[in-house]
C-alpha cells in the first residue's frame, strides 16, 4: 500500500525552520515561524506559567481522563477572558477545550458541516496559511474576500465590504480577532460594527479566530471587536488559542466557543462538538489547560497580565526599531502602525530568495516576517541585507 506514495514538499514555513537550522552562517536571521522570541532569540516559559506549573506538580493527584469537554474550569475561565464577565453574554455562550487553536478551527468547521453541508466559509486574502487546509479538510467549500491592500499597507475595507455583500444566509465569514496573520492590519471598531450590521441583515455567521489576544492593544482591547459581534448578533463561533499569550505552544491548548440566541442552543451545539471531538481525537490534552485555569482563577492573573504586557511592549518597540533602521531604504513607516507579530515587508519573491541565499535571512516568499525575530544583535545586519536586495 505505502509503496504508491510519493514524498510531499515540506510545509513552506516549517521547511524554512529546517533550512535555518542547517545554515552555518553565524549571522543568520530567522523571521519565519510565528513564535514569540526574547532578545536572546529564545521562546520563554512565562513567569506566571512557571509558578502555575510548580503548583500543579505539587498538588495534582491524578492523570485520569477529563473527557471530550476538557477542563470545565478552563472552559469557564477562558470564556470569561474572551467575552468578558457580562452575565447576559456568558449565559448565551458555551465553550469546549480543544487541542490548540487549530483543533478549535477544525471542530468549528465540522460543526458547520453537520448543520449545513452546503455552507461556504469565506476567508480573507491573505489569511493564515493553515486556515485553508484546516477548514477545507472538513469538506466545506471555501471562498475568498479581499482584505489587505499592499499599495497602502492597510485594510482595503471598501473592497472587503463589496464582496461580503454577496455572502448569503447560511454561509460563514472567518475573521481575525486581532493582530491579523500575516499582514498585521486590523479592523477598527467602526468597521466591526459595519460587519455586525451586514451579518444581521444578510444572515451569515461570523467565525472569529482569536489567536493573539493581548499582543495588539491589550487583553481587553483586542477582544472588543468580537465582543461587539457577540452582543449584537444571535450566533457566532470563536476559535481561541493559548499558544501565544500564555506561551503554551507545545501544550496545544485552545477552545471553541459557541454564542447562540439562548443558553439551550449553545449547550446543544456543545454536545455536538463533544461528539465530533470524540470521533477525531477523543479528548484534549490536560496539562496546558490546567495551567491556564490556575492562572486565570487565582492570584497569578496579575502576574500573567504583566507577562503579556512585556511581550506586547517588546513587539511594539521592535516595530519602531525596524522602521527606523530601514528609514533610508524606503517608506517602512507602516510597520509601527500595524499590530502583533507579523507584517509584510513588500519585497518580491526574488528579493526574498536573495535574502536567503546571499545573506541567510529567512522569511516566507510573501515577505511576511515575524517581528519578534528581530533583536538588537541582528537589526543592523538585517537592515543592511534588506537595503542590498532593494
Amino acid at each position: 500500500m505505502f509503496e504508491t506514495l510519493q514524498a510531499l514538499p515540506a510545509d513552506p514555513i516549517l521547511g524554512l525552520s529546517v533550512a535555518y537550522r542547517e545554515d552555518p552562517n553565524p549571522d543568520k536571521v530567522d523571521l519565519g515561524v510565528g513564535v514569540y522570541k526574547t532578545e536572546q532569540g529564545q521562546t520563554p516559559v512565562l513567569s506566571s506559567v512557571i509558578a502555575a506549573q510548580n503548583r500543579l506538580v505539587a498538588t495534582e493527584q491524578t492523570k485520569a481522563y477529563q473527557g471530550p469537554v476538557g477542563s470545565e474550569g478552563f472552559n469557564v475561565a477562558l470564556q470569561q477572558l474572551i467575552l468578558s464577565d457580562d452575565p447576559a453574554l456568558q449565559q448565551r455562550a458555551a465553550t469546549l477545550q480543544s487541542p490548540g487553536g487549530c483543533g478549535a478551527l477544525r471542530l468549528g468547521a465540522e460543526l458547520i458541516r453537520e448543520i449545513n453541508p452546503q455552507a461556504t466559509i469565506w476567508v480573507s486574502t491573505p489569511t493564515w496559511a493553515n486556515h485553508i487546509p484546516l477548514l477545507g479538510s472538513a469538506g466545506l467549500k471555501l471562498q475568498e474576500y479581499p482584505y489587505y491592500d499592499p499599495a497602502s499597507q492597510s485594510v482595503n475595507f471598501d473592497a472587503m465590504v463589496e464582496v461580503l455583500k454577496t455572502v448569503p444566509a447560511g454561509d460563514v465569514v472567518l475573521l481575525h480577532g486581532c493582530c491579523h496573520n500575516p499582514c498585521g492590519t486590523d479592523l477598527t471598531l467602526e468597521q466591526w460594527q459595519q460587519l455586525a450590521d451586514m451579518a444581521r441583515q444578510q444572515g451569515f455567521t461570523p467565525f472569529v479566530d482569536l489567536a493573539y489576544q493581548g499582543f495588539g492593544d491589550g487583553i481587553e482591547e483586542d477582544a472588543a471587536g468580537l465582543r461587539l459581534l457577540a452582543k449584537q448578533l444571535p450566533e457566532m463561533l470563536i476559535a481561541s488559542s493559548c499558544s501565544k499569550n500564555f506561551g503554551l505552544y507545545r501544550e496545544r491548548t485552545g477552545a471553541i466557543t459557541v454564542v447562540s440566541a439562548t443558553a439551550e442552543a449553545s449547550n446543544n451545539a456543545r454536545s455536538h462538538l463533544m461528539k465530533v471531538a470524540r470521533g477525531i481525537y477523543s479528548m484534549p490534552p490536560a496539562h496546558g489547560a490546567l495551567l491556564v485555569e490556575e492562572i486565570l482563577t487565582g492570584d497569578l492573573k496579575q502576574q500573567w497580565q504583566q507577562d503579556v504586557a512585556e511581550m506586547r511592549e517588546r513587539i511594539h518597540s521592535l516595530r519602531l526599531l525596524l522602521a527606523n533602521a530601514l528609514a533610508d531604504a524606503g517608506d517602512f513607516s507602516f510597520i509601527p502602525q500595524q499590530k502583533g507579530m507579523f507584517s509584510f515587508l513588500g519585497l518580491s519573491p526574488e528579493q526574498v530568495g536573495r535574502l536567503k541565499t546571499e545573506h541567510s535571512v529567512y522569511m516566507v516568499d510573501s515577505s511576511r516576517i515575524n517581528i519578534a525575530g528581530v533583536n538588537s544583535g541582528n537589526i543592523d545586519y538585517l537592515a543592511e541585507a534588506i537595503r542590498k536586495v532593494l
